[in-house]
């Protein structure tokens, strides 16, 4: 059977707000299989700790294919200790040179309390401005939500859920059973 006439799966929505010293990254436990919900409390967002040193991410897309980034991810973190913007941008370089990687299919969202970045398979390595981002197919909505409430006095773990609470409001592929997990330097 040809790729094309799966239905496709589809959902996530994971968010990134950095604010007030911490980052908190979000993510929805929903998995679709076109209009199937097949789980609702899938867990998108990890802790990885290569060598001692505390990352959280978020992937939206295939989960085999988020695992097998984030192990990279990990690799390269030992590799490079400390510094997350040089392994993201290594990860990034792999996976849009190497043959296997680009087959993949995820974004991720990775921070270590200090930087946050987007990491995609076009060899992308995002900082979002205003120190909110978002991916998935709810994304979209999360991060408007989320830069309507930046100016607030909400802190970044009140952002984030909030803005995931309009997303799942929103995007029949969200739900509101959310992984958090926060990070501060």
């Amino acid at each position: 059977m040809a790729r094309e006439e799966f239905p496709g799966w589809h959902g996530t929505t994971i968010i990134g707000v950095k604010k007030g010293g911490e980052v908190v990254i979000a993510g929805d436990g929903q998995v679709s299989l076109g209009q199937t919900v097949i789980k609702g409390s899938a867990r998108k967002v990890r802790r990885l700790s290569p060598g001692g040193y505390d990352v959280v991410a978020g992937f939206a897309g295939s989960t085999a294919d988020a695992f097998a980034l984030l192990e990279r991810l990990e690799a390269k973190l030992e590799s490079t200790p400390g510094q997350l913007a040089r392994a993201s941008v290594e990860l990034a370089k792999d996976w849009r040179t190497d043959k296997y990687l680009q087959k993949l299919e995820a974004m991720l969202i990775v921070t270590d309390g200090a930087e946050i970045f987007v990491i995609t398979g076009a060899g992308d390595v995002l900082e979002p401005e205003h120190d909110v981002t978002a991916i998935g197919s709810g994304g979209n909505y999360a991060l408007a939500a989320a830069r309507g409430m930046m100016d607030s006095d909400r802190d970044a773990e009140t952002v984030a859920r909030d803005a995931m609470a309009i997303a799942a409001d929103i995007c029949v592929y969200t739900n509101g059973n959310l992984t958090v997990e926060k990070i501060s330097k």
